[in-house]
C-alpha cells in the first residue's frame, strides 16, 4: 500500500520525443551543444525570447535576483571541486566575489569561509539565503561545515547564520537547494532538500528565529531516488565513469523545491525520478507534529514524463520545473496542466531558476551529463553560460512587499 496519496498529473505537452530505457542505441560519442544561436530550434510559449546574458570560465550552479534586480551566482564545488570561489554577484557581465568579508578560496572549512555552496535564494526582506553544503566532489562531509546564512543586500553584511549539526547534515548529506517563507513563525522558516546520493534523504526545515532544523520526511519514499529509473540523456544512461560507484546509474533523492503561491504546499522532486510530489508546509513547520503526521500530507502528484533538477515557484500559483532529459523547462499550472515554456539544444541541463522582477526567467545550465563523472572527460562546451526568457510571471517572496513592477537594467 501507498503511503502517500496519488494525484494525477495531467500533462497538456505531448512528450512524444521522449526515448527513455526502451532505447536500444547508445551514443558513442554524445553531441554536445552547439555554438549557434540560442533560438536556433528552439520551442515553447517562450522560445523565442531565449538569449544568453552571461557567459563564464566556472560553471555557475544556482542563480538568485533580488527585488532591484541584482543577479547572484553559485559556483558549487560538488561539481567542480577546483572552482576558485562559491558566490559571486553578476556586475557588468562579469562575476565579482560576494559577500564581502568571506572567504572564498580551496582552505579548511571556517565559519567565515563559503566552502562548496550549492542554493541561493533573495527573501521579501531583500536577503540573500546563501547554502554551503560543505560538499567538495565526492569527499565526507566534515561535522559542521554544511550552513546556511543570509546576507543583507543593504549592508552587503551577513547577519545570520544557521549551522548544521551532523544529526541533520551529515558525512553522507548533500543539502541542495533551498526556500525561505517569512510569513513563518516569527521570523520566517526555510525549507531545504537533501539528495544525497549515498545516505538518507529528506526534507530540512529551519526555524530562522531560532536557528533550530529539523529534518522531516527523512528516507521517505517521497524523497528516494527510483530504483527502477535510469536517466537518459541524449540516448545515453546517466552511468558513472569517474569516482567510487564507476558503472553505476546516478541515484540522488530530493533535489529541487519550491513554495506554492498560497504557502500551503512545499513542492520537491527526486533526481532520479520522474515523480513530482507535495507536502502541507503547515505539518512540516509544526514541530508538535509527529512524522506521521507529516507523511500523511504528502501526495504524489504523478509521474511527469522527464527528470528534473531546479523548481520555482512564482506568484500566480504556477510551478516551474527543469526538464535535464530534454533539454527544456516547462510549468505546472494550479490545475495540474503543464506547458513547455522552451526547448533547445542549448539547454543542456537546465539546472537552477529565478525571476527578476519584470517576470525575466534566468537560469542556469550545467551540462552535468557531460562533465568527467559520466564521460570519463571534460566535454562540456565552455564558456558555461547563463540564459534567460521572457514570461508572465511574478516572482513569489513569501512574507513581504512584492517587487516594484519593469525590470531594473542588470548591472
Amino acid at each position: 500500500m501507498s503511503r502517500f496519496k496519488a494525484v494525477p498529473f495531467i500533462r497538456s505537452v505531448l512528450l512524444g520525443a521522449l526515448c527513455l530505457a526502451g532505447s536500444g542505441a547508445i551514443a558513442q560519442q554524445p553531441a554536445a551543444p552547439s555554438a549557434a544561436p540560442a533560438t536556433a530550434g528552439a520551442e515553447g510559449v517562450a522560445a523565442q525570447s531565449l538569449k544568453s546574458v552571461g557567459s563564464f570560465d566556472n560553471l555557475p550552479v544556482g542563480i538568485a535576483v533580488s527585488k532591484d534586480g541584482r543577479t547572484f551566482l553559485a559556483f558549487s564545488r560538488a561539481i567542480d571541486p577546483k572552482n576558485p570561489y562559491s558566490v559571486a554577484e553578476l556586475k557588468d557581465g562579469k562575476p565579482q566575489l560576494y559577500p564581502p568579508g568571506l572567504k572564498q578560496d580551496e582552505g579548511s572549512p571556517a565559519p567565515d569561509r563559503l566552502l562548496a555552496v550549492q542554493a541561493l535564494t533573495v527573501d521579501a526582506r531583500n536577503r540573500l539565503w546563501i547554502l554551503d553544503s560543505g560538499k567538495v566532489g565526492t569527499n565526507a562531509i566534515l561535522p559542521g561545515t554544511p550552513k546556511l546564512l543570509a546576507v543583507d543586500l543593504g549592508t552587503n553584511k551577513v547577519v545570520r547564520t544557521v549551522t548544521f549539526p551532523s544529526a541533520i547534515a551529515g558525512a553522507t548529506a548533500f543539502l541542495n537547494d533551498v526556500v525561505v517563507d517569512l510569513s513563518r513563525g516569527k521570523e520566517g522558516m526555510a525549507f531545504l532538500t537533501d539528495a544525497s546520493g549515498e545516505g538518507p534523504n529528506g526534507l530540512v526545515v529551519v526555524d530562522l528565529a531560532t536557528g533550530h532544523a529539523t529534518r522531516r520526511l527523512n528516507d521517505h519514499p517521497s524523497t528516494k531516488s527510483d530504483p527502477d529509473r535510469v536517466l537518459n540523456i541524449h540516448g545515453q544512461p546517466l552511468v558513472q565513469k569517474q569516482g567510487p560507484a564507476i558503472g553505476e546509474p546516478v541515484r540522488l533523492g530530493s533535489d529541487g523545491i519550491a513554495l506554492s503561491a498560497d504557502g500551503r504546499w512545499v513542492y520537491y522532486s527526486p533526481l532520479t525520478s520522474h515523480h513530482l510530489y507535495r507536502v502541507s508546509a503547515d505539518a512540516l513547520g509544526d514541530m508538535k507534529r509527529g512524522d506521521a503526521d507529516v507523511v500523511a500530507t504528502v501526495e504524489d502528484l504523478g509521474d511527469k514524463g522527464f527528470a528534473s533538477d531546479g523548481l520555482l515557484g512564482d506568484a500566480q500559483g504556477r510551478i516551474y520545473l527543469t526538464d535535464l532529459e530534454n533539454d527544456a523547462i516547462h510549468r505546472r499550472t494550479p490545475d495540474g496542466k503543464t506547458e513547455l515554456v522552451v526547448k533547445s539544444p542549448q539547454l543542456r541541463w537546465p539546472d537552477s531558476m529565478a525571476l527578476e522582477p519584470d517576470g525575466t526567467l534566468v537560469f542556469t545550465v550545467t551540462q552535468i551529463d557531460l562533465s568527467p563523472r559520466f564521460q570519463g572527460k571534460d566535454a562540456r562546451v565552455k564558456p558555461f553560460q547563463v540564459y534567460e526568457v521572457k514570461t508572465d510571471s511574478k516572482p513569489l517572496m513569501r512574507g513581504g512587499t512584492p517587487p516594484a513592477q519593469g525590470r531594473t537594467p542588470r548591472h
